[in-house]
This record gives structure tokens, C-alpha cells and sequence, in this order.
């Protein structure tokens, strides 16, 4: 049987306008509440009406953020459309150069925003749109962070031309967590994410981690000095690239638990940027992998849109399962809508035949996930860990433990297998050490 996943997002109509201000202001009010679907960064499905107490007495439009704009943001509003000719006659160079501006939405872990003075330089110089919002931190309540994050990014898409492309959001610390679960949950918004000494998982439903490992590139800072340092460099970046994400983790010398310099920044940043025209490619084969930066659609043109999609993957025998998946993310996210009704009978159809080629696609998956996450928790558990972490060692252990019995379990792969039995022993010798807390 396919499984049954979560899911969800966005609404309302396209209203485009150009910012007349550019340079730097240090407090920008936002115009309107989000069109954006913030919802789905912290549900499984694209609800109109999210608990009440999620924004008790929160406003969007009293919402600020501090803004960069580089001078180049108002020659670009000046330039007239391509016509239909001229875009198909570009439309595979994938050039930044006229797909709108690059941002980075950075979070910061207080109430005040964070980074721009580490990235003024960089950002001046490349003409990088910045953007990190007031009142975002560790102390406010998740569901509200969120929302403001994404109250700013949308407010970011109506005033100014930018590149979903070279959209990036980060964030330090808590921050740097945030932006690992927005992103992840709506990969469609962004083209990576910059977390700075700290990381997050990827989400549960296939489908969605599938649109990450396509689009997203993940580019993960932390510094020798960093108490997260074990965390960054030995399990959450080696993790995502076991499980086919493009991951990078840079380690800053003698970088305690801070923001980098702009010197590391804009070498992350360039990695980034070498990613977009695989997520432009992307987005030519399958539009729905990409929100533009003109388009607000609503609940049903996206769901339709998603639909249209899984109905060409499963044309191709190598990206069957994947269709399958994203069908069944539909019938999840969206349960209330036609393309959800429609998914559900084409899930029924493919359940009912004799064969199914596609569970063999399913079950490597979630085994290179789980191998993936066996290593990379060993390699947290076995190694340093600050003081403030040790007491969790023994957990790590027995959980790295749990994870590769499942291997063994599961029997199917023998070179998997054959590491498992070899880690195993080494892992239950090191829990056996461990003083009882």
C-alpha cells in the first residue's frame, strides 16, 4: 500500500508592485498580512483557519523589518517585459542576471535583526537584497515566528522584483533553526538555506523531501569554537548528504557560537548561487517546483498544479514513486479539493493492480534515509560534545544503537548490513562506558 502523507500551503491572488525606496533603512513596516502559506511550516495540512492563540495579538501590518535595497532593484523595476519571443530564446542560458534580485531573509535569535552587519559588504557589493525582521527570536512562540518570517517575505515578493531562485533564508542559532523548518517545508519559496551554528531534519512526507533533495541547497556554518560544532559537522551536514541533498558544511576557524565574517559569507553565498541554474532546469520540466516571484496562487491552482505534475512523473517508470507520493501529499494537504479527490481515485487505481513496482523504490528510500541517519547520529554520539550536550550521549547512543539493528532487521542490503554489524559492537561498548546519570 502507498502510504499516506501530510501536507499544505499557499492562497490568494497576485498583486505585483515595485518598492520605490532603495539603500538601507533600518525599519520597514509591513503592508499586508502574508498571502503566503505560513500554516504549512507548522501542520501537515493547508488550513484556512489555524488555532486562534497561534497569533493572539498580532498584527502584520504593525509588523517591521530592517531593509537593504541595492541601487539596482530600481533599474531593474524600469525594465519593460520580455516578449513571449525573447524568454524562449533565453529561456535555457538560466543567467541570474535577469531572473530579479538575490535575498537573504536572515533571523535572528533575539529581538532585534540579525546579520546585516556581517553581510553589508557583500550585500552592497552583489547587490543582494537583505531583509531580517524585529521581534522573530528564540522567546516568541513558534507559530507566530513564523508567521512574521513569512509575513516579511511576502512583503519582500509584492515591493520588489527577486529571485525565488536566489532566495535564501538563514538565520543564527535559533534562527538558523527556523529557517531550516520554513524552508523545508516550502521549498518552493526558496532556492537554499543558510542555517549559522545549528541545523534541522527534513520533514516526514516523502514528497516534500523529494522537492528539497531537487531544489533546495542547504549551506550550514558553524565555527571550531562552536558548541554546536558536533552537531553541524558530524551529523545534521553529513545526514542531508547521505539522503542526496545538496549540503555543504563550512567551518570557520577559531568562530565561537557567533555570526561569521563577510568573507565566509560570501564564499557560502557563491555556493548557492551555482545551484540556480539546476533550480531554473528544475522549474522548466516542472513548474510547480517553483513559486515566481509574481505569483500568489490560491489553494486551488496549486493544488492543481502539483497534481498536473505528479500525473507526468508517473509517465516515467524512474519517477513513478515519486508521482505517486506527490499525489498522495495532495490528497493530504489540500483533502478538501478537487485535485484531491481526483489524486485519491488515481492512488486507488495503482493500489488496485497486481503489481507494484514502486514499492521497491519506497522501501531503498526509507532504508537510505534510515542508514543515513544511523551514520551521521554514531558520528554525533561517538565524538567530542560540549559540556552542555554530554549528558545526552547516552540517549544518542542507544538511539544510533536502535537505528542500525533496524538495519540489520531489515537484512535486504548486505554491504548496509555488513556496516552495521561492524558499528554495532564499538556503539554498545562506548554506552556500556558511560558513567549513569
Amino acid at each position: 500500500m502507498i502510504r499516506i502523507l501530510p501536507a499544505l500551503f499557499v492562497v490568494l491572488t497576485a498583486n505585483f508592485c515595485l518598492a520605490q525606496e532603495t539603500g538601507y533603512q533600518k525599519e520597514v513596516t509591513v503592508s499586508e498580512a502574508t498571502r503566503l502559506d505560513w500554516v504549512f511550516a507548522l501542520s501537515n495540512q493547508s488550513r484556512t483557519d489555524p488555532p486562534a492563540e497561534w497569533l493572539e495579538g498580532y498584527d502584520s501590518k504593525r509588523q517591521k523589518y530592517e531593509l537593504f535595497v541595492p541601487p539596482a532593484a530600481k533599474a531593474a523595476a524600469k525594465v519593460k517585459p520580455k516578449s513571449k519571443a525573447t524568454v524562449k530564446a533565453k529561456k535555457d542560458k538560466a543567467t541570474p542576471t535577469n531572473e530579479g534580485l538575490p535575498v537573504v531573509l536572515f533571523i535572528s535569535p533575539g529581538d532585534a535583526p540579525a546579520g546585516w552587519a556581517q553581510l553589508q559588504t557583500i550585500c552592497q557589493q552583489q547587490g543582494i537584497v537583505f531583509a531580517s525582521p524585529f521581534n522573530a527570536g528564540n522567546n516568541v512562540p513558534m507559530p507566530k515566528r513564523v508567521r512574521i518570517v513569512l509575513d516579511v517575505l511576502d512583503d519582500l515578493r509584492r515591493h520588489h522584483s527577486i529571485d525565488p531562485d536566489r532566495t535564501y533564508v538563514g538565520g543564527f542559532s535559533g534562527g538558523g533553526r527556523t529557517a531550516c523548518g520554513i524552508a523545508f517545508a516550502l521549498p518552493e519559496l526558496f532556492g537554499g538555506v543558510m542555517p549559522v551554528c545549528a541545523g534541522g531534519d527534513l520533514r516526514e512526507e516523502p514528497w516534500l523531501r523529494h522537492r528539497v533533495i531537487d531544489r533546495l541547497s542547504v549551506a550550514m556554518i558553524t565555527g571550531t569554537d562552536d558548541f554546536n560544532l558536533s552537531e553541524v559537522d558530524r551529523f545534521r551536514g553529513p545526514m542531508l548528504t547521505d539522503m542526496g541533498v545538496r549540503a555543504k558544511v563550512t567551518v570557520v576557524p577559531k568562530l565561537g557560537h557567533a555570526i561569521p565574517d563577510a568573507q565566509t559569507f560570501s564564499k557560502v553565498i557563491e555556493w548557492l548561487d551555482a545551484g540556480a541554474a539546476d533550480r531554473r532546469k528544475l522549474a522548466q520540466t516542472h513548474p510547480a517546483s517553483r513559486i515566481a516571484r509574481d505569483a500568489i496562487p490560491t489553494r486551488e491552482s496549486w493544488a492543481k498544479s502539483l497534481f498536473e505534475e505528479g500525473q507526468l512523473r508517473l509517465k516515467d517508470p524512474k519517477t513513478l514513486y515519486s508521482g505517486l507520493m506527490q499525489l498522495q501529499g495532495i490528497t493530504q494537504r489540500w483533502p478538501d479539493l478537487k485535485s484531491a479527490n481526483d489524486a485519491k481515485q488515481i492512488l486507488q487505481e495503482y493500489d488496485s493492480r497486481p503489481e507494484h513496482p514502486w514499492e521497491a523504490d519506497d522501501i531503498a528510500e526509507q532504508r537510505k534515509f534510515l542508514i543515513a541517519r544511523a551514520r551521521g547520529l554514531s558520528a554525533y554520539a561517538t565524538g567530542e560534545l560540549p559540556d552542555q550536550y554530554a549528558k545526552q550521549r547516552k540517549d544518542m547512543l542507544q538511539a544510533a544503537i536502535n537505528l542500525w539493528m533496524l538495519v540489520v532487521e531489515d537484512g535486504k542490503d548486505e554491504k548496509s548490513v555488513a556496516e552495521a554489524e561492524k558499528r554495532l559492537p564499538e556503539l554498545k561498548k562506548r554506552l556500556s562506558e558511560e558513567p549513569a546519570i
